[in-house]
Protein backbone atom coordinates (compact mmCIF):
# COMPACT_ATOMS: atom_id res chain seq x y z
CA UNK A 1 0.00 0.00 0.00
CA UNK A 2 0.92 3.90 -0.81
CA UNK A 3 1.04 6.71 1.84
CA UNK A 4 -1.06 9.66 0.95
CA UNK A 5 1.28 12.40 1.28
CA UNK A 6 -1.86 14.93 2.31
CA UNK A 7 -3.38 12.50 4.94
CA UNK A 8 -1.42 9.93 5.40
CA UNK A 9 -3.95 7.13 4.83
CA UNK A 10 -2.27 3.81 3.79
CA UNK A 11 -4.61 2.85 0.95
CA UNK A 12 -4.17 0.07 -2.10
CA UNK A 13 -5.34 2.35 -4.45
CA UNK A 14 -3.44 5.00 -4.39
CA UNK A 15 -2.45 7.12 -7.25
CA UNK A 16 0.70 9.43 -8.12
CA UNK A 17 0.94 13.25 -9.53
CA UNK A 18 3.74 14.48 -10.93
CA UNK A 19 4.13 18.33 -10.47
CA UNK A 20 7.09 20.70 -10.78
CA UNK A 21 9.71 17.94 -10.61
CA UNK A 22 8.10 16.06 -7.63
CA UNK A 23 6.32 13.15 -7.44
CA UNK A 24 3.04 12.76 -5.21
CA UNK A 25 1.25 10.23 -3.64
CA UNK A 26 -2.46 10.36 -2.89
CA UNK A 27 -5.25 8.34 -1.66
CA UNK A 28 -8.25 10.37 -3.43
CA UNK A 29 -8.59 13.41 -5.37
CA UNK A 30 -9.78 15.57 -2.48
CA UNK A 31 -6.33 15.36 -0.86
CA UNK A 32 -4.58 15.72 -4.46
CA UNK A 33 -6.69 18.80 -4.64
CA UNK A 34 -5.85 19.93 -1.19
CA UNK A 35 -1.83 19.17 -1.42
CA UNK A 36 -1.79 20.66 -4.95
CA UNK A 37 -4.06 23.54 -5.77
CA UNK A 38 -3.54 27.26 -5.88
CA UNK A 39 -5.75 28.98 -3.42
CA UNK A 40 -7.61 32.11 -4.23
CA UNK A 41 -6.10 35.21 -2.86
CA UNK A 42 -9.95 36.86 -2.95
CA UNK A 43 -12.17 34.04 -1.17
CA UNK A 44 -9.61 31.32 -0.52
CA UNK A 45 -11.26 28.47 -3.03
CA UNK A 46 -8.96 25.85 -4.28
CA UNK A 47 -8.32 26.64 -7.75
CA UNK A 48 -9.55 23.53 -9.61
CA UNK A 49 -9.96 24.67 -13.18
CA UNK A 50 -7.36 27.21 -15.02
CA UNK A 51 -8.90 30.27 -13.28
CA UNK A 52 -7.62 34.05 -14.29
CA UNK A 53 -3.88 35.10 -13.67
CA UNK A 54 -2.68 38.73 -13.65
CA UNK A 55 1.41 38.17 -13.32
CA UNK A 56 2.16 36.04 -10.71
CA UNK A 57 -1.21 35.84 -9.20
CA UNK A 58 -4.02 33.20 -9.93
CA UNK A 59 -7.40 33.70 -8.87
CA UNK A 60 -10.38 31.34 -9.53
CA UNK A 61 -12.50 33.50 -11.29
CA UNK A 62 -12.65 37.81 -12.85
CA UNK A 63 -15.13 38.47 -10.26
CA UNK A 64 -12.89 37.85 -7.30
CA UNK A 65 -9.97 39.48 -9.70
CA UNK A 66 -11.30 42.26 -9.71
CA UNK A 67 -12.19 42.49 -6.19
CA UNK A 68 -8.28 42.56 -5.23
CA UNK A 69 -7.76 45.45 -8.28
CA UNK A 70 -7.07 43.10 -11.49
CA UNK A 71 -6.95 44.89 -14.92
CA UNK A 72 -5.33 43.24 -16.85
CA UNK A 73 -5.87 39.84 -16.52
CA UNK A 74 -4.89 36.82 -18.76
CA UNK A 75 -6.61 33.25 -19.41
CA UNK A 76 -4.75 30.45 -20.36
CA UNK A 77 -7.27 28.05 -21.19
CA UNK A 78 -6.96 26.48 -24.70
Amino acid sequence: MAKCDQCGNDYDKAFQVSLGGQTYTFDSFECAIQKLAPTCPHCSARIIGHGVEQGDVIYCCAHCAGQEGANALTDRAP
